[in-house]
């Protein structure tokens, strides 16, 4: 038998309150709640990561801003071409007025062309989006032209998820050429891995140098052009001038270097920018016709869906704007966005688009057509496309 202790008691007869005791272990229910919150968290941080790019573009999630331009982040300030103090990227440049009631020369583009309506604020949210990704030069440019709906057609097609573009007209291939290709990536919004990235300035479709320099930079950039006929196109032009300028001349005296003999003065800004194949002739030495799209301003308004579809189609992108995007908005006489990107409010350009034209003599609009002519079937056949002017 065991060995007797003091007091008469065996070692076997030592209390288990005398032994070290194991730790309880924790109820089986407490450990899977554990397991779940932490595997919650990191599927939430995962989520979070791989959507960054794309939830921030997607139309009419309200989650991700407030505005219509909630998910790009603004162009870096920079200096203007003369120099002066930089500005914010949307406000508005102050005003040079051209001499003898002439538009500025060509090449310019409006201060409303640089000037888009002020974005909204960006959510909290869409900003930490926005810091995702890297900034790219431009794969696809939209080149013109000034009057021609290029501002709508690039509000519409920032609705596509895969699509990001800057707000503000860079005028980097026409103004500030000199500052370099770092300093114009760095105005380009960050994108993810098959995005594509853009901009818009319709002066480069005028501006002689534009073409070469662009196919220095990649000859596989993707050019659109927006074209309107050219007479509303220039009493168009010539009605946001005169929004500005209330003193300037009459369309029918600035159209006429003399009006009886009726000789039509093409160094008017708002005549030479119509003269399309003359442009696009300097166009042609650089890029092949198929690299270039040409979209109509009339059917942009008339087809808003089926122009997005040839555009989409021509950028490589899955037709995803359709249309179930627009509403056709009688007020201002053309199609609304019903859900602006990043927002889930419908949409319309701001005030100064769409302005009532002023009535012009029907000779003179005669006359500017009989101009036009030759041009324009010269336009048509260099593209392959007939868009109905005449």
């Amino acid at each position: 038998m065991g060995q007797r202790l003091s007091g008469g008691r065996s070692c076997l007869d030592v209390p288990g309150r005398l032994l070290p005791q194991p730790p309880p272990s924790p109820p089986p229910v407490r450990r899977k709640l554990a397991l779940l919150f932490a595997m919650l968290c990191i599927w939430l941080y995962m989520f979070l990561y791989s959507c960054a790019g794309s939830c921030a573009a997607a139309p009419g999630l309200l989650l991700l801003g407030s505005g219509s331009r909630a998910a790009h982040a603004p162009p870096a300030l920079a200096p203007g071409p003369d120099g002066t103090a930089p500005r914010l990227p949307f406000q508005a440049a102050p005003a040079t007025p051209p001499a003898a009631g002439k538009e500025p020369a060509e090449g310019a583009a409006s201060q409303e062309e640089q000037s888009p309506e002020t974005p909204d604020s960006p959510s909290s949210i869409s900003s930490f989006f926005s810091g995702s990704g890297s900034k790219q030069l431009p794969q696809a440019i939209i080149i013109g032209v000034k009057k021609g709906g290029t501002r709508a057609l690039l509000e519409f097609l920032r609705v596509h998820p895969d699509v990001r573009a800057v707000g503000a007209e860079p005028h980097f291939f026409d103004r500030s050429y000199d500052k370099g290709l770092a300093w114009y990536r760095d105005l380009m919004p960050r994108t993810l891995e098959g995005q594509i990235t853009m901009e818009k300035t319709p002066s480069y479709f005028v501006t002689h140098e534009a073409p070469a320099r662009i196919s220095a930079m990649s000859k596989d950039t993707k050019l659109i052009v927006v074209v309107r006929d050219p007479v509303t196109r220039a009493i168009s032009d010539y009605t946001q001038t005169l929004s500005k300028r209330p003193d300037i001349p009459t369309f029918e005296s600035l159209t006429f270097k003399n009006r009886t003999t009726g000789l039509i003065d093409t160094s008017w800004s708002a005549i030479q920018i119509g003269i399309y194949a003359k442009h696009l002739e300097h166009w042609l030495r650089h890029f092949p016709i198929g690299q270039m799209l040409f979209v109509s301003g009339e059917r942009l308004i008339s087809d808003p869906a089926g122009e997005l579809g040839r555009v989409q189609d021509f950028l490589g992108l899955k037709r995803i704007i359709t249309d179930k995007h627009f509403y056709f908005n009688k007020t201002k006489g053309f199609p609304c966005l019903k859900k602006a990107e990043g927002s889930s409010k419908p949409h319309c350009l701001g005030k100064t688009k769409g302005r009532t034209h002023p009535e012009i003599d029907r000779e003179v609009v005669r006359r500017l057509r009989e101009f036009y002519r030759p041009f324009n079937l010269k336009f048509y056949q260099m593209t392959g496309q007939d868009f109905g002017w005449d």
